[in-house]
């Protein structure tokens, strides 16, 4: 079989997906180890037998809704190759939103952020690699994410950053920081979407939040002015819907300045404000 009929049966094969052609070229390429241009360019090359069966079962797994990110190991984000987990959200690009906003507020050439629930370490590598001025920390209370993250610092070769463990601030008693970021879970328990896509494959702890996905945005509202040096900002990714009471929340425990962000579609998915003075 060639390149080009096995993208065309797989493209068939997958026509569940959102984006079956796409699917199809980014594990076809991650399994020759070539790039998707390379598929272009050879679409006449013949597959071995080998290549064919791997294919096939890369296939299967993609067909069952196995993401792409956890089949091939990997997501491109903020032009950087991330190394993935199933242990740990997939990087997605609604996020390089809250990378954009957090160096909108990074204008001095020095100073400090933090990343709350790191996962891959997707953000704090983004803006680490933007700023090499500044000491950027990235946290998760699990493990396994953080020698994840640690893992891909290493691999880019991004030295402005270090990795704990811990759950939101519970290790960092003392310190502060010139902005902070999180994308915590915001999903609410009883969420239609938890049982479709990719979203059914990643950990659910990564996702969910009770008060209707409002918890942990509201807790980290509360405590987040404790570890802002003055006039440091807090910037928080949240469903599109949560925007107002996010707002409401940051100024109900005194930040100032509180304002939403829109994405590309026009949402408003990033909210933030400066700590109380």
């Amino acid at each position: 079989m060639t390149i080009d009929d096995a993208l065309r049966e797989a493209t068939a094969r997958l026509s569940a997906s959102p984006t079956p052609r796409l699917d199809a070229e980014v594990l076809l390429a991650h399994l020759c180890e070539r790039s998707r241009t390379w598929l272009y360019t050879w679409g006449d090359r013949t597959l071995t037998d080998d290549q064919t069966a791997r294919f096939d079962a890369l296939l299967e797994r993609r067909g069952e809704g196995c993401p792409v990110a956890y089949l091939t190991g990997s997501r491109e984000f903020w032009g950087l190759d991330i190394q993935t987990s199933p242990a740990t959200l997939i990087p997605r690009p609604d996020t390089e939103r809250l990378v954009e906003v957090a160096l909108e507020s990074a204008a001095a050439a020095n100073g400090e952020l933090l990343d709350l629930g790191t996962g891959t370490g997707a953000v704090a590598l983004a803006f680490a690699s933007e700023r090499p001025g500044w000491q950027v920390t990235g946290v998760d209370r699990a493990a396994d994410a953080v020698s994840l993250a640690q893992s891909n610092a290493e691999r880019l070769a991004i030295a402005n950053v270090r990795w704990l463990e811990s759950d939101w601030f519970s290790a960092l008693s003392g310190q502060r920081f010139d902005i902070i970021v999180a994308n915590p879970p915001y999903i609410a328990a009883d969420d239609p979407h938890l049982t479709r896509d990719d979203v059914r494959f990643e950990p659910r702890s990564a996702l969910v939040a009770e008060a209707a996905g409002l918890s942990d945005l509201a807790w980290l509202a509360r405590h987040a002015s404790a570890y802002l040096k003055p006039e440091g900002w807090l910037w928080m990714e949240h469903g599109y819907t949560q925007a107002e009471t996010v707002r409401h929340t940051l100024m109900h425990f005194g930040f100032l300045g509180v304002v939403s962000r829109q994405d590309l579609a026009g949402h408003e998915r990033i909210t933030g404000g400066q700590g109380p003075r």
